[in-house]
């Protein structure tokens, strides 16, 4: 009995850990600093071999990650007190003609610092003989380690931006589901929001030149907008007792038909680039923004969803609206509520994703209904109502994305992808089935 526990209320995050430990163990590889640390490791080792007053060239290619390990070699090199011969950004022949420049002139060198590219050229194979006046010198470069690629840092931070938006939205659809309904329409809104959003600020806020204040406010019209669709869905359920499915299923269509007349097909981009803060800004702890809001919206939820009397409703409709109703519960306000929750986060999720890529489209939230509902599922929400955690729900939504980002990192075809979840998502319905027949 203990263990059957321990998987109901445990299972999918002992899954996601099984998910993360394999993933880990398969793309397990060699890993070589770039950038600013791999400047980092080698400015030390070239300061404790040659002491602080070392003679060096620094090589590096004309790569993006190169320009931060020439920086960072730099600043590194002069606090130690260190003299640079040079500085070379670009191929072998650039490097020859440096090296060439050093001799003419005289010099010597004590350490080339090189990535683990530049270090490779052949211009380096045979130093002591090409050029013998330079003294010695020694290639230095950042030493490469073992380490897998999905544990890597900016991966993991990756995977946490990339499910923001689908683990904020299933929030809405988790109360939804609870209640016993259902809601498709919110990757439509996911587009409305973001093309409502971009409009206000091109039309209504200054475009380009809109402030803070501008794009603060049209980004809550949009989400506000959301809203009173979800109202409305809640009202045609309630009102007028037509099944959830039908009615969402409407609106999906209408939100989608709104979103592509709203846009006149077209991405709207006209908005400043401060508007991607909340999309790609990391401030706190160098957490990504969407991350962190992420976050705290989960920590209210579940704080409603377990600590307060709305949430006791949510969960009383759920496992059967009739005795909530004669045991004094609002039913038609709570699921009112759930609706308008529902809308108002699909608009938000809207704003982030048009926020994550300065734009507004009326394709984006394509198939974000399946994904959202499939976070929700798998997470251990009952779709039958009266059954579900928060908690639940993030676990699902991160390993819908581990799932996804560990296939596509070990090469695994999309259509295969789709298969594979698929089959996770029949999965946990079918333990939802055989926990509920228990």
């Amino acid at each position: 009995m203990k263990l059957t526990r321990l998987l109901t209320d445990y299972g999918m995050l002992i899954v996601l850990g099984l998910l993360c430990a394999f993933f880990s163990v398969t793309t397990y590889s060699d890993q070589t600093p770039k950038g600013a640390a791999a400047a980092k490791q080698v400015a030390d080792s070239i300061v404790q071999q040659f002491g602080p007053k070392a003679r060096v060239l620094i090589v590096a290619s004309e790569q993006a990650d190169d320009a931060a390990f020439v920086t960072g070699m730099t600043s590194d090199l002069n606090a130690a007190g260190a003299r640079i011969a040079a500085t070379v950004k670009g191929g072998p022949k650039e490097a020859r003609d440096a090296l060439v420049k050093i001799t003419t002139d005289g010099g010597k060198i004590d350490a080339i610092a090189c990535t683990q590219v530049t270090g490779a050229w052949l211009v380096f194979a045979d130093l002591k003989t090409d050029f013998p006046a330079l003294g010695n010198p020694r290639v230095i470069m950042p030493p490469s380690y073992r380490w897998p690629n999905f544990l890597k840092s900016e991966n993991l931070m990756n995977i946490a931006n990339q499910i923001a938006v689908i683990a904020i939205v299933a929030i809405g659809m988790t109360m939804v589901i609870i209640t016993g309904g259902i809601d498709l329409s919110v990757g439509s809104l996911l587009a409305l929001s973001a093309v409502l959003a971009t409009r206000f600020i091109r039309d209504y806020a200054g475009g380009l030149e809109a402030s803070i204040g501008g794009m603060l406010l049209a980004c809550i019209a949009a989400i506000i907008a959301c809203g009173l669709v979800g109202a409305f869905s809640g009202a045609m359920i309630t009102r007028f007792t037509i099944p959830p499915f039908i009615v969402t299923l409407a609106m999906m269509l209408v939100g989608s038909g709104l979103a592509y007349t709203l846009a006149k097909g077209e991405a709207i981009y006209q908005i400043p680039d401060s508007f991607v803060w909340l999309g790609r800004g990391a401030d706190a702890f160098s957490l990504p923004n969407a991350v962190v809001l992420m976050i705290v919206l989960y920590a209210l939820a579940h704080v409603l969803m377990s600590r307060t009397k709305l949430g006791r409703y949510l969960y009383a409709v759920g496992g059967n609206s009739e005795s909530a109703r004669l045991s004094g519960v609002p039913v038609k306000r709570v699921l009112m509520f759930a609706y308008i929750a529902s809308g108002l986060l699909a608009g938000l999720g809207g704003v982030i994703m048009a926020s994550q890529l300065k734009s507004g489209s009326a394709t984006y939230g394509n198939m974000y209904e399946l994904f959202v509902i499939a976070a929700v599922v798998v997470g251990g929400t009952s779709l039958s109502g009266g059954e579900g955690k928060m908690i639940g729900t993030l676990t699902g939504a991160f390993t819908i994305a581990v799932i996804q980002n560990g296939m596509n990192l070990t090469n695994v075809e999309s259509y295969t992808q789709k298969v594979v979840l698929g089959l996770v998502i029949l999965g946990a319905v079918l333990l939802d089935k055989i926990r509920q027949t228990r």
